[in-house]
């Protein structure tokens, strides 16, 4: 074999070199970028909006160690210790759990494109942006459009999805045990959605409950804790990435339990995602007991980051992250209070302790106060997203960032003369 490439080679060698003297002859058609030909410069800023948040310097400094391939053995052993810790802060014993190479995005529509099949009844408790996506997402897990014959006449009409049962409220509401069961009841779901931390609208969902309620109905339970992991409790086996993890964007973290595992794995279809199928992702995350086979190459650097923000919250342990957050957060508000501000979410206890909504202040373009806290103090904050823009500002306290002193750094809390007309003017700096 080698001795016929090496022939092949030989005898192409000319006709080669001639095709390569003829590209190098064109001139460039785009000059280098000047952009590019500048030192890439990022201003400092303290997050405090909803997610991203500042790093810790140990997972900062984990960004900046040297590439490895993603098939070594040592990559897997970070895989691993990534698995324990995703455990750790889910509290579950479930085998199959994973990190996503992708942001939230990509792990709720990696649940619901492995757990959903077309025609399956699917609640969605839609109280803000994340219950919008999934139910947006679970209309799109669309039937095959091959008919008989192979053909796929554009007339034909394409039966939905899922079929998608969205329970509706305004922002700032949550779902009881008894509505829920209402629509179990009406609808007879294989799978509810609910989402335990809106940051739209910074509302803490309840979750005591609930996962035996879907079990006597037969449903499974898929529970959005993207901006609530690690500020607030969650006990996966009890019960049913970017965000307090202090992890960059680009991962996200998912486990399935053994019924939904069972449903995954006895599909009749494969799922519309290939990148997404979990029955890949879980041999090559180790899940399976089986030798691991190559699905696609995993953010390695991002990987190493979200391995030390793992490992900095077991360090410090749940409770005391759960302290730190609940503490903070009500220190938040105590002092936006004192300053005649109103908190969006009226029932201290459905507040959620990573994010904050305050009702924007009467009169005032909640675009000019993001602008001006942005521009002259170097700190974001955000207005709303989806069903709350316009309604209210969202203040995040979220991992590292959760501390008084990020609180007292606010000058907005404290009053002064001078006076913006675009601005309340206890926004003000002195």
């Amino acid at each position: 074999m080698f001795r016929a490439l090496a022939s092949a080679s030989a005898a192409l060698g000319p006709q080669a070199a001639g095709w390569a003297r003829t590209m190098a002859s064109h001139q460039l058609l785009v000059a280098p970028p000047e952009a590019l030909l500048k030192p890439l410069t990022v201003p400092s800023r303290l997050l405090l909006g909803p997610g991203p948040a500042n790093l810790n310097p140990r997972t900062q400094a984990a960004g900046a160690l040297q590439m490895i391939g993603h098939m070594h053995k040592e990559m897997y052993q970070i895989m691993d210790e990534i698995k324990q810790g995703i455990q750790y802060v889910f509290q579950t014993k479930n085998p199959l759990t994973l990190a996503i190479s992708g942001s939230g995005h990509c792990a709720l529509e990696a649940a619901l494109f492995n757990i959903l099949e077309r025609g399956d009844s699917f609640l969605v408790g839609v109280n803000g942006i994340w219950g919008q996506r999934a139910a947006d997402i679970g209309e799109r897990i669309a039937p095959d459009p091959m008919v008989p014959g192979g053909h796929t006449p554009l007339s034909l009409p394409l039966p939905p999805g899922a079929r998608v049962h969205p329970m509706v409220k305004e922002p700032g509401g949550y779902y009881t045990l008894q509505e829920v069961e209402e629509g179990l009841a009406q609808h007879k779901p294989e799978l509810l959605f609910l989402t335990q931390g809106e940051s739209s609208s910074g509302v803490l969902q309840p979750l005591d409950g609930y996962g035996e309620l879907c079990h006597r109905h037969e449903c499974l339970l898929l529970v959005d804790s993207v901006a609530s992991l690690g500020g607030a409790p969650i006990f996966m086996d009890l019960q049913g990435s970017q965000k307090v993890l202090n992890a960059p964007p680009g991962t996200s973290l998912i486990s399935f339990s053994d019924k939904a595992r069972s449903k995954i794995y006895a599909r009749k279809t494969k799922p519309v995602s290939f990148y997404l199928d979990i029955k890949w992702l879980a041999n090559f995350w180790g899940c399976d007991d089986k030798p691991r086979i190559y699905h696609h190459t995993t953010p390695v650097i991002g990987l190493y980051t979200l391995r030390e923000s793992l490992a900095l919250i077991a360090e410090q342990g749940l409770e005391e992250s759960w302290r730190l957050h609940r503490e903070a957060t009500a220190y938040l508000h105590g002092r936006l209070q004192g300053l005649g501000l109103q908190l969006f979410v009226k029932d201290p206890a459905l507040r959620l302790p990573t994010v904050t909504t305050v009702a924007t202040p009467a009169g005032y373009d909640w675009r000019d106060i993001v602008k001006y806290v942005m521009d002259h103090f170097d700190i974001e904050i955000t207005g709303g997203l989806g069903p709350s823009v316009g309604k209210v500002l969202r203040i995040g306290l979220l991992g590292c960032n959760a501390t008084h002193k990020n609180v007292d750094r606010w000058s907005f809390l404290e009053r002064t003369q001078i006076h913006n007309p675009k601005v309340p003017a206890f926004w003000d700096i002195q």
